[in-house]
């Protein structure tokens, strides 16, 4: 089986699995090529076993495969070079570089790929629970060429890829007999976070990475009520005026309350007997 790479290695190679890849702007993308004349989805390469063809989804715009121009379809096979809008990929077979000799591999000065932050941990005793590191590209299945080959009777071949774009996984199923599981959902295509569990046919994987960047976010909902009310302040009231009678009714009745007598019972008493006193005073003066 096949791979696509960057021609100056930048990135993972990417396995070339049936039925086909897609090449493009585009994240979800099995190759994401991120350069200006790009399209979403540029190309597609259809893969029946070891035959592959190149499918240019943008008429008119500049693809070719060793320096000819495609602008349809055409054949690829290994070591084929493909140009994109300047940029160079070339379809590699791993069995040539696995026995490439010593001396030439420290000529080339190959790159070790780097590594994303994301693995699969077994969850099945078989396993040992052994954890599983992941490229930028994975193929996951019961064949040895897969980058995590699984000896297990009823997993596919080819059974699944997973790739890591912009620091996001992302799994695929390639048409396994028995199908993969999200959290114990089946999945064609998914976006896979940390915690989550993926299961290839009866084999189970706790999938370790980075946080989610949303999970780091504090998000307010716009134009929901704290539930905390704010404190009410009482508005000022003004100064009472001073000394100010209300007017009178209609009736003539002042609202103000009667007014108490000057004096009291004992008082006016003592004003009687005083007023004796004096004329009784005065009347024996003048006898």
């Amino acid at each position: 089986m096949l791979k696509i790479r960057f021609k100056n290695k930048k990135y993972s190679a990417v396995w070339l699995v049936e039925p086909s890849i897609s090449i493009g702007r585009h994240r979800a993308n099995e190759l994401v090529v991120s350069a200006p004349n790009i399209a979403d989805k540029h190309l597609v390469i259809e893969a029946e076993h070891e035959n592959l063809r190149l499918i240019n989804l943008v008429p008119g715009s500049e693809v070719k495969v060793n320096g000819q121009a495609v602008s349809e379809g055409q054949a690829l096979s290994a070591r084929d070079t493909i140009s994109l809008a300047g940029i160079e990929l070339e379809i590699i077979d791993p069995k040539d570089e696995s026995t490439a000799a010593p001396a030439q591999r420290s000529q080339t000065n190959p790159r070790t790929p780097k590594t994303t932050g994301w693995a699969l941990k077994a969850n099945h005793t078989a396993l040992g629970n052994r954890v599983y590191p992941l490229k930028s590209n994975n193929l996951v299945g019961r064949s040895s060429d897969c980058d995590i080959s699984l000896a297990a009777a009823h997993l596919s071949r080819r059974h699944a890829q997973l790739n890591v774009v912009e620091g996001v996984l992302y799994v695929r199923d390639l048409g396994s007999a028995n199908g993969t599981y999200l959290n114990g959902k089946p999945v064609t295509e998914a976006r896979v976070k940390r915690g989550d569990e993926l299961r290839f046919d009866t084999l189970s994987f706790g999938v370790i990475g980075p946080a989610d960047d949303m999970a780091k976010t504090t998000v307010r909902a716009v134009g929901r009520p704290s539930s905390a009310k704010p404190a009410r302040t009482a508005p000022s009231r003004p100064s009472a005026p001073q000394a100010q009678a209300r007017p009178a009714t209609s009736l003539g009745a002042v609202d103000t309350p009667a007014q108490k007598p000057r004096y009291g019972s004992a008082g006016l008493a003592v004003l009687i007997v005083l007023t004796a006193v004096v004329v009784a005073a005065l009347f024996l003066t003048r006898g």
